[in-house]
Formats: C-alpha cells, structure tokens, sequence
C-alpha cells in the first residue's frame, strides 16, 4: 500500500515506524529537514521537505499515485487542508487527519463540517479523547497495566502483572478453567523476564509475569482474581495538569469518584472550576510537596500526571508515590522515558503516541480490520477482524482453529458470533461473519495474519 504521511512529529514518525516494518511504500512529508532525516536514516521510506497541504509538495510525495493520506501535523488546519487537496484534486481513496481542537470535534458541528461536501475527511483522530478513554478503563478496572475493548466493549482483552500467593501463580494454565468454571476466559499471551511466551495448556504462570487475557466482560474482575489479589475499587483521585485531556477526563469520572485537579495556570484553573461540577480545582504546582500533601495525597487512590511536560509529570508521580498516593499512572511522550519508568515507582506508564497509533492503524490495515491496539510499547499487537467468504474462498471458514495453520506466535484467543462472546477452544469452527480476536506477540506477522483472513477466489 503507498501511503503518505504528513506530519513527522512523535505519532508520524511512530506510525512510519510502524508500517515501514510491513513493507508498505511510506512517504513522510513535513517542513523539519533534521527530523525528517533521522527518520530516514533507521528506516526504509521516502521523505520530502514541504507543507504537507502544498499541492506541489504532495505530488513531489506521489499523492497521484497513494492510497492513503494521513495527516498528523501539530495544527488542525494543515491536516484538514491537506485531505482537502487529495480529495479536490487528486481523487486520494482514503484521507486521515489528526484533529485536536473541541471546536472542530464538537458533536454539533462535526457531521455538518466533515464530509465531501465541505471537509473530505475519511477519518478524524482525535489524541486527546483516545489517551481519555484509555485512561478511563484502566480506573474502571483497579490492577490492570492495560484493557482493551473489541465488539462495542462485549469483550475485553486485560493486561496485568501476576503476583505470588494467587490461585494460578505457579500452576498450569490448563487449571484456569477449574478455578473458574463459570466464566470462560483464554491467555492470549504472557510476557516474563526472557520475553515472550506462547501460552499452552502446560504454561506455568510465575511471580511478576505481565499476562494478557480474553474474557466477556463480565467475566474480567472475576479472571483477575485468579491472577492477582484483586484491588479495591478506586474513589479518590487527583489529576495533575488541567488540559484537553485532564480536563475531559475529569468531565467523564466526577458524577462517580472524587477528584481534584491541580493546574499551575490561574486562567486555566478558573476556566476549569466554571466547567466542571464536582471537581475540585486547585491552583498550583503538582511538584509542591505541602499542596499535594494539603490535599491528603497520603488518601489519594490514584495520581494521574497529564500535563504535556514529561518531566514534570515524572517528578510529580515520584513525589506523589513518595508522599503515600496509592497508585500512580504517568503520560510520557518520549519513548525513552517510558520504558525506563514503567513498572517501578511509576506504576503505569501511558504512552500518547502508542494509544494515537492504535487508532490509526485499523484503517491502515488491509482487510476488513475493526481495531488494532499496539501492545507493549508496539512490539504486539491486538487485532478484531471480520471473517467473510465461505469454505472455498476462505482459509478460515468451516474449520476448527486447532486445524488452523497460524502463523508462528499469533493466538486466535476469542470471537463474537450475532453478539455472543465465544471463548476460543481448538474445537471452536469459524463462521463467515465471526468478529475474531487475534493476539499477534510478534507483529513482523501481522502481515501473515491479514492474509490468513482474506478472501481468494482461486483458494480451494
């Protein structure tokens, strides 16, 4: 697929990242020659120096020949401009743009503004409310590193750290299901200190092993607590940095937790205390130890630094576990940081880049692909894939999945069926129309598993 991406900042480049590594043809256009060559000297793609809405600039990047145009500059505008002119001029199929501003995302102008009539954009991506939600679950289910939902949220796929003394550490996978005979779940994967681990029914589960599991659900706190002592639900929170991010999260927990946000803007604070409800709204700085400790930081159940300085989010979160907060969840932009700071005093890391890319990747994908969530710092990946055809034109169809060839490290851990949630067993038949669940530990074979579920004409 030729695709051109506008915009080399942290999510195009971690997008280019991305899909260089499956081969597709990627051109990366923005206005920064430095940034642009950095990323041409680690991976195989094009680069072109310009404004990314620049007609002339896009036919120096083969707009007349892409497929997809994704733009995801820091302004609003150029991305919107630059699907215009593919779509005006050059008849590009699929045009993606990055969106930030509530103005234009605002539910009562969006359908108005976005269409082919007036703004030819395909898909709006929004990075503010993607990290929001992604932050939300993680709140509404104490304990996990990371939850994901497939099929509208009838099924989740939750990752969490094993602990010792819970009922499964220790012990083979193939007792999972006597623990819990009354909710169906499957590991998808497990991550320990070598790496990763492909689950079978003899896979023993040890002290500090990161797993990932399906389960309906409903089924989800009960899974965890074969895993890990469960965790008591959160109430108190207090949010560091009152942005797009902090602010709308906020919006979306007050009505059922108590939170306080500290925002170091006296302009800003008072906009917030105008918006919100319930939440308190404290003037200040996140890093001064007597306001957090005013606030009863020591009764807090979760700090959340969300302030876009990714060394004051650092130093917040340390301060605030020092100073007795009960768990801390930290936005890093750069990657570095965020592989040095998960999982110690920083319990978790969020990455923007990794949610964004997420979001972008399922309409980037070939087939009919729901979502695609990038796992472990983009090294796995989560896939919800529609089947279709039929036993003749489909690899899949009619066959159980133990008589599935899959490729190597990649987990047909659950599917949805006209709205059931069917926990996957060697036995389980795919039928045509089946949402399937695939949990790849490599994603180098992503590519393998899009073939796998493409219809052929000519497959007997």
């Amino acid at each position: 697929m030729k695709i051109i991406i506008v915009g080399a900042g942290q999510v195009g480049g971690t997008l280019a990242e991305h899909l260089a590594r499956e081969y597709n043809d990627i051109t990366v256009v923005d206005i920064n020659e430095a940034t642009l060559r950095a990323l041409q000297d680690r991976l195989d793609i094009r680069t072109v120096i310009g404004t990314g809405s620049h007609p002339d600039v896009l036919v120096n990047a083969g707009i007349e020949e892409a497929d997809m145009l994704v733009a995801v500059t820091n302004s609003d505008e150029i991305n919107i401009i630059a699907c215009q002119v593919a779509y005006s001029l050059f008849h590009t199929p699929t045009k993606i743009a990055r969106i930030r501003s509530r103005n234009y995302t605002n539910p009562k102008y969006k359908e108005k503004l976005f269409n082919d009539k007036h703004m030819p954009v395909d898909v709006m991506i929004t990075p503010e409310m993607v990290v929001k939600d992604y932050i939300q679950k993680l709140i509404e289910q104490p304990g996990a590193l990371q939850v994901l939902d497939f099929a509208d949220g009838a099924i989740q796929l939750v990752g969490l750290r094993a602990v010792k003394d819970s009922p499964l550490v220790g012990q083979q996978l193939r007792f999972l299901k006597e623990h819990m005979p009354n909710a169906d779940a499957r590991v998808a994967a497990v991550f320990g200190k070598d790496g990763a681990i492909f689950p079978t029914g003899e896979t023993v589960i040890e002290d500090g092993d990161e797993v990932f599991f399906v389960a309906a659900k409903k089924n989800i706190r009960k899974v965890m607590s074969e895993l890990r002592r469960l965790e008591k639900p959160y109430h108190r929170l207090m949010i560091a940095g009152g942005g797009n991010i902090g602010f709308s999260l906020a919006q979306a927990l007050e009505k059922d937790y108590n939170i306080k946000i500290i925002e170091y803007s006296t302009e800003r604070a008072r906009h917030l205390s105008e918006k919100l409800n319930k939440t308190v709204v404290l003037n200040g700085s996140a890093t001064d130890q007597e306001l957090l400790l005013d606030e009863n930081i020591d009764k807090t159940d979760v700090f959340l630094a969300l302030t876009n300085d990714d060394e004051v989010n650092i130093m917040a979160s340390l301060l605030a576990k020092k100073l007795g907060a009960r768990k801390v969840m930290t936005l890093i932009n750069n990657p570095v940081y965020a592989d040095l700071m998960q999982g110690g005093v920083i319990d978790i890391a969020i990455s923007p880049q990794q949610a964004t890319t997420s979001s972008l990747l399922s309409h980037v994908r070939q087939g009919d692909m729901v979502c695609v969530h990038s796992l472990r710092r983009g090294a796995a990946e989560a896939l919800e894939i529609i089947v279709h055809g039929d036993e003749k034109s489909s690899k899949v169809v009619g066959r159980a999945i133990g008589d599935i060839k899959s490729p190597p490290g990649a987990t047909l851990a659950a599917l949805v069926r006209k709205g059931e949630v069917l926990i996957a067993h060697h036995d389980t038949v795919i039928q045509t129309g089946d949402h399937v669940i695939v949990f790849v530990v490599d994603k180098a074979n992503t590519k393998a598993i899009e073939k796998l579920f493409s219809v052929s004409f000519s497959f007997f």
